[in-house]
């Protein structure tokens, strides 16, 4: 009896989802869409055949649109609940509260580092925890002024900067590390290269202005970091379109 009562509040929760999204789309055109179930006035329809047509096709548009953005937004919740705990535990502890965290974390790193490792060992983890607290500082900062824009264009990017470069720093001056992230980068690289980054010769491009080696490494994962933040952010306000709650 639980599992089809959670079944069916599972399908209802999916249903108001998909309406929302729908009505979201149509009101890009049309007035009085979304919500108007409880308004006086109501859903606005055409009075017009012409006018039909045209509700009908942007509709039939909109169905298309929802299946290809409602799994985007179901990515949008789970990045909303993360990086709300994130930034809750951000907002108790305030900036300097998460400098002193980083500080701490990887400070102990570091001494554990000088201890046990060569005094390359040692200061590839300091050069990681230097670039990770300073993104984490930067990201809260973002997140925190200007408002969704902000923490989208910025706050995102070097949130994802604080967990892509620290490892890939701390392998330029590791040979353990760089043997095992330097290889992989690479691969990655050339994936991108000949599957998403071809359009408009970008790849014969960045293939002949550029060399992966060194900190080519770094600006190939800051270079991901930053749409990726892009996109998380994107679908966490898609999700807030969506269920703002």
């Amino acid at each position: 009896m639980a599992t089809g009562s959670g079944s069916g509040g599972l399908l209802r929760a999916i249903t108001v989802d998909l309406r929302r999204l729908h009505e979201t789309w149509m009101e890009i055109v049309f007035p009085r869409q979304r919500g108007s179930a409880h308004s006086v006035l109501g859903k606005w329809t055409p009075n017009t055949t012409t006018g039909w047509v045209g509700y009908r096709l942007w509709g039939a548009l909109g169905m298309l649109a929802v299946a290809l953005l409602y799994p985007l937004a179901l990515v949008g919740f789970m990045t909303r609940f993360y990086a709300r705990k994130a930034d809750g535990t951000a907002t108790r502890i305030g900036i300097l509260g998460v400098v002193a965290v980083s500080v701490v974390v990887w400070g102990a790193l570091t001494v554990f580092a000088r201890l046990r490792f060569s005094f390359t060992g040692f200061v590839a983890v300091a050069a990681a925890g230097g670039v990770a607290t300073v993104s984490a500082v930067l990201a809260v900062v973002f997140s925190r002024v200007g408002g969704r824009k902000t923490t989208v264009f910025l706050g995102y990017p070097f949130g994802m900067t604080a967990i892509f470069l620290p490892p890939v720093v701390a392998a330029l001056y590791s040979p353990v590390l760089a043997d095992t992230i330097f290889p992989q980068s690479e691969s990655l690289a050339i994936w991108l290269l000949d599957n998403v980054l071809y359009v408009g010769g970008i790849n014969e491009y960045l293939r002949s202005q550029y060399s992966l080696s060194g900190v080519g490494y770094v600006g190939m994962w800051f270079g991901i970091a930053v749409p990726l933040g892009w996109l998380l952010g994107g679908v966490v306000t898609l999700a807030d379109l969506i269920r703002p709650k």
